[in-house]
């Protein structure tokens, strides 16, 4: 087993825990008061670990990256450099957010509140959605628990100092196994189908699925809800997590809807036209927004002031 090491510098602002706890595959290290973060690459093949610890602070930040794997060619650790990029979001400016934000007040109190969090991404379009279609109609816990089941399953694996780490699974390892076997992960007959299929279409599709990032938004949104499974909801996921496009917007979450009736509407029950209309508010920034509004959903911060720009009362 090798080790490499790189520095990464991201934008300022930069807070990695709120970053990292945005990103469902970087994991604290076995101490529990480690303030370091793994994720398991998959680099063509080659798996690398890569252990991230955050230097400096939010307005100066750096990220040092350890890789343990076996034999890392230069261009490996490039791509796993490219890749902890990606995941973390590090390129993203939010100064132009956070401009725009000042007129929302909600939308000004969770910047203030997530103050140097950036948008986290997805790998692959493939991974993505699969993760969209193990998520559908299921709670987040619930969702979890059935990734992590698939994930531990079929997923590549590598183990470092008696600890095994997981990748997502390949889309090769989904395609050869049969929709009854994907059942047993959990998954409906539908689900496990749309699954197998997505895995095939990913192998299928000349340049696979992530060609459709050549493709304007409208045109990857009607590219990928040709495939059995994939609707509007998972399209938008498709543009945010794994694109990085600037503008998307998950309507039909019921999650996002909940959160924005409660911190915009006083908790008045939305329609899914009445949110896509009122997201219009966020444009161009509508995933950065997303992201936000879904920090202050799992952690339940930022959620003291109300769309009048008033704070409301917080017990304790």
């Amino acid at each position: 087993m090798s080790t490499h090491s790189f520095l990464v510098k991201p934008a300022a602002p930069f807070d990695f825990e709120a970053t990292s706890e945005n990103q469902p595959y970087f994991r604290k290290g076995q101490d529990g008061g480690s303030d370091s973060y793994q994720r398991l690459l998959d680099l063509g093949g080659t798996l690398a670990l890569a252990t991230v610890q955050f230097n400096g602070d939010v307005s100066a930040p750096e990220l040092k990256v350890e890789l343990w794997g076996e034999a890392l060619a230069e261009s490996e650790v490039a791509l796993a450099r490219e890749q902890v990029e990606k995941l973390l979001g590090t390129e993203q400016d939010l100064q132009p957010f956070y401009y725009f934000a000042r007129e929302d007040p909600v939308m000004a109190n969770l910047v203030e509140t997530f103050f140097g969090m950036h948008q986290t991404l997805s790998l692959s379009v493939f991974e993505t959605i699969a993760q969209a279609i193990l998520g559908q109609q299921l709670s987040a816990s619930v969702a979890r628990v059935i990734r992590a089941l698939l994930i531990e399953t079929y997923g590549p694996r590598l183990t470092v100092e008696g600890e095994t780490h997981y990748a997502f699974p390949r889309p090769g390892e989904i395609a050869k196994t049969s929709v009854e076997d994907l059942r047993g992960m959990k998954l409906s007959q539908r689900k496990a189908e749309y699954l197998h299929g997505l895995a095939l279409a990913e192998l299928e599709w000349p340049g696979g699925l992530d060609r459709v990032g050549e493709l304007p938004d409208d045109e990857v949104v009607r590219e990928v809800t040709s495939l059995r499974g994939v609707g509007m909801w998972s399209a938008q996921w498709v543009l945010s997590r794994a694109l990085g496009r600037p503008d998307a917007f998950p309507v039909g979450d019921l999650a996002l809807r909940r959160i924005v009736s409660q911190l915009y509407f006083g908790g008045e029950a939305l329609t899914d036209g009445e949110l896509a209309d009122y997201s219009e508010r966020w444009a161009p920034f509508r995933s950065l927004a997303t992201s936000y509004l879904f920090a202050a959903l799992r952690t339940g911060k930022g959620q003291d002031v109300t769309a009048s720009g008033k704070r409301t009362y917080t017990p304790g």
